[in-house]
């Protein structure tokens, strides 16, 4: 065949896009189960890191497993069941009708104590961010939080990932003293803190606020859960 000739180019290209493609998916599908294990395991850094336990990479399954008792999935109802609660894409469940949401949860057990870890996810300035909260025995007391983001400024919106933001978080209520749920207000040149108000990040309202909106949009699926569970305890 005449390689100066246009079908010579044709074959030609044709089969080196197919030979490409065929490398990049057989590539793709030899990365997927590593991709998936390490999507994982970066997970379960974060649910740990929400308890106050910073591990590494390597540590996180086996400290995940020393504190992660049970997994529940939760109903719009506030019935649970154990189940895989890494099975729920809480971004779709966020979607759907709350009428028809299925929530994850995690129980954990640190020093003999009892904790209740709650998945989050919402919308910062350029994109998604994404967390989990501890929450005490009460239900009620936050005992850690982590957050993460992929697109947000470094050194205003991203600061949200860093322990002096998240610090704050420890200690404060969701509920008032009457049960309603609050959540958390992140503000802006607080002078006076109450138990429902953390300080936003400097120059980064709207992740700040996109911070609040996560955790009254993603709390308020739980309420009629915390309200079963007390009853059966």
């Amino acid at each position: 065949m005449n390689k100066e000739s246009n079908t010579y180019t044709f074959i030609f290209t044709i089969v080196m896009v197919t030979v490409v493609a065929f490398g990049l998916s057989f590539t793709s599908l030899m990365l997927k189960p590593v991709q998936e294990k390490n999507i994982m395991v970066e997970k379960k850094q974060n649910i740990l890191a929400s308890l106050n336990k910073e591990v590494s990479f390597a540590e996180a399954d086996k400290v995940f497993d020393k504190y992660i008792k049970k997994m529940y999935i939760i109903t719009p109802d506030g019935k649970y069941e154990e189940g895989n609660a890494f099975d729920i894409d809480l971004k779709e469940e966020l979607h759907k009708p709350k009428q028809e949401r299925k929530m994850p949860l995690f129980i954990a057990e640190v020093d003999g104590k009892k904790y209740f870890v709650i998945p989050m996810y919402g919308k910062g300035l350029w994109g998604p961010i994404w967390g989990y909260m501890a929450l005490s025995d009460d239900m009620n007391t936050i005992v850690g939080i982590s957050f993460g983001h992929k697109t947000e400024t470094p050194g205003l919106g991203a600061e949200i990932v860093k322990p002096k933001f998240r610090k704050q978080f420890a200690g404060k209520k969701i509920f008032d003293k009457n049960g309603t749920l609050i959540g958390i207000k992140v503000e802006k040149n607080l002078k006076i803190h109450n138990e429902h108000q953390v300080d936003a990040v400097s120059g980064a309202t709207l992740t700040s606020k996109g911070v609040e909106a996560m955790i009254s949009n993603t709390l308020e699926n739980y309420v009629e859960f915390f309200k079963n569970y007390k009853k059966t305890k």
